[in-house]
């Protein structure tokens, strides 16, 4: 049993955090919004603390689930940081997606103070962490890595090391391009079904057992041909990665054209008051373009 910090109870982190404990660790969790943190310790036992130092106190490893690069920033190494309490020797694994940028930034910190830190942002969506079987990516050094990855393999199907820090981060960037174009490209082929007087189901039957079968389609073609929008991951969210994924790219002067594209259509679906609707809402778009 290992004594830990979850700092973030998000859609992700709450239930990652519960899978720790159900594991028989000893967790201590950190949330802005007290009362969500309450909540967790009468669900699932624990504690809770007022600040992210606090939670960190005496912890072996201390891991992240925020919103974005300033909010991980802030729980690390504000006035009240996890940074101020962690003992020597501690880890902090982060599982928000941010820039490599923040990464290396954060990585260079903790070894000024003798802690590790890796980068291990998280794929598998609600049901993917509900279940306990997300995609993990890691960044950071290997020793630090073999020691994080037994608690880290409790909320996953796979947990891998892609190499130096920053390179959980960098692979996350993969993973949402490749999702965009996907997830359009679906949106697109059932749109076109519906307009040519297919059924979308029998066609999704068909075609999913050749070459066009993804996770997207088996798992969000029902939803999306009910007209459904709140499975997943929420728009504001994707269009805060794939800036990431953009801004990367226009700094190491590589081109990603299709994602560019996809991004500017969540654009639309925002403005049509669907930032909380799932990635999938790219199909709504087509409906209400018609």
């Amino acid at each position: 049993m290992a004594k830990l910090a979850f700092l973030g109870l998000g859609v992700m982190g709450y239930p990652m955090a519960g899978h720790l404990k159900a594991a028989g660790h000893d967790v201590t969790v950190y949330n802005r919004t007290i009362a969500k943190a309450d909540a967790w310790v009468a669900e699932h036992g624990g504690s809770a603390r007022a600040t992210p130092r606090e939670a960190a106190e005496g912890a072996e490893f201390v891991m992240t689930c925020v919103g974005n690069d300033d909010d991980l920033r802030n729980v690390c190494i504000g006035p009240d940081g996890a940074f101020g309490g962690m003992s020597q020797s501690a880890t902090l694994v982060g599982h928000t997606t941010v820039c490599a940028k923040v990464t290396r930034e954060l990585y260079t910190a903790e070894k000024e103070q003798s802690l590790g830190f890796l980068d291990a942002p998280i794929s598998g969506g609600q049901a993917g962490v509900e279940n306990g079987v997300l995609s993990i990516m890691c960044g950071g050094d290997q020793s630090e890595y073999d020691a994080a990855q037994p608690i880290i393999q409790v909320y996953s199907k796979i947990c891998r090391r892609i190499g130096d820090s920053g390179a959980g981060q960098l692979t996350k960037m993969s993973n949402q391009i490749a999702i965009a174009g996907l997830v359009q490209g679906l949106s697109e082929a059932l749109h076109f079904a519906e307009k040519a007087g297919l059924d979308g189901r029998s066609v999704v039957e068909v075609i999913s057992q050749g070459a066009a079968g993804s996770w997207q389609m088996d798992n969000r073609h029902e939803t999306m041909l009910e007209d459904h929008f709140d499975y997943g991951f929420a728009v504001d969210w994707m269009r805060k990665d794939l800036g990431i994924c953009l801004d990367t790219a226009n700094e190491t002067g590589e081109s990603l054209p299709v994602t560019a594209l996809v991004d500017q259509f969540y654009k639309d679906v925002q403005q049509l008051g669907g930032g909380r609707w799932d990635t999938s809402s790219l199909l709504k778009r087509l409906r209400v373009l018609d």
